[in-house]
């Protein structure tokens, strides 16, 4: 089965037409961040997923850890998808899904040891997808995504193996590491930012190339 690509940090209504019509099946939205590339305001997030058709996913991505915070920023955009990129710290999972029936959750996990393993295979059964990327949320100032680095990919593997939902894979992927990747973790769909892009803008040329690599 071919991977679903995501491409992350969508900036315009022109971004996102320009990933479906090469691939993607779904956006990133990325919302306030503590540091990272793509973040845009919530007004254009909303305007964004407006634009999209049904069939394509667009993800919220919110560094908000309270379900309050987190329910009160997707109010906001709207999106069908919310990717949480650091972990929960007050409430559950379910009361978000309560309280947004409908809407998909996706965890992101920063891939950094065994521990994210065990953290992966406990949240999996809870949200309806993984994201496991190479942020560092124990730094002081929090990474949570866009970093363009890779991590251990055989501990992302074991998490693919064995967690209860899809898993999408995050971190470092370009056209010359793209196969090794999903030859080695076998993840349900690919997720990338920073190498689509040159100076900071969606690269038709870089985003072609990308998928071929990784559908071709």
């Amino acid at each position: 089965m071919l991977p679903r690509i995501k491409i992350c940090c969508i900036s315009s209504i022109e971004e996102a037409q320009t990933a479906i019509q090469y691939g993607a099946s779904a956006l990133g939205l990325v919302g306030h961040m503590p540091s990272g590339p793509g973040v845009i305001a919530d007004d254009l997030i909303y305007n964004i997923a407006r634009s999209v058709p049904p069939p394509i996913g667009t993800f919220l991505l919110t560094s908000e850890t309270f379900v309050e915070g987190i329910i009160a920023h997707h109010q906001k955009v709207l999106t069908n998808t919310i990717q949480i990129v650091d972990a929960l710290q007050e409430g559950s999972y379910q009361q978000i899904k309560n309280a947004l029936p409908g809407i998909k959750l996706v965890q992101v996990i920063h891939v950094l040891d065994e521990r994210s393993v065990d953290e992966a295979i406990e949240i999996s059964t809870q949200v309806d997808a993984l994201l496991l990327d190479s942020g560092n949320p124990n730094l002081q100032i929090k990474v949570l995504g866009g970093t363009g680095k890779t991590h251990n990919w055989l501990l992302s593997r074991k998490i693919v193996a064995q967690s209860k939902v899809p898993v999408f894979l995050a971190g470092g992927l370009n056209p010359e590491n793209v196969k090794e990747a999903l030859e080695t973790v076998q993840p349900f769909g690919l997720d990338l930012c920073s190498s689509v892009r040159t100076d900071k803008k969606l690269d038709v040329i870089k985003l072609e190339a990308f998928f071929k690599a990784a559908l071709g």
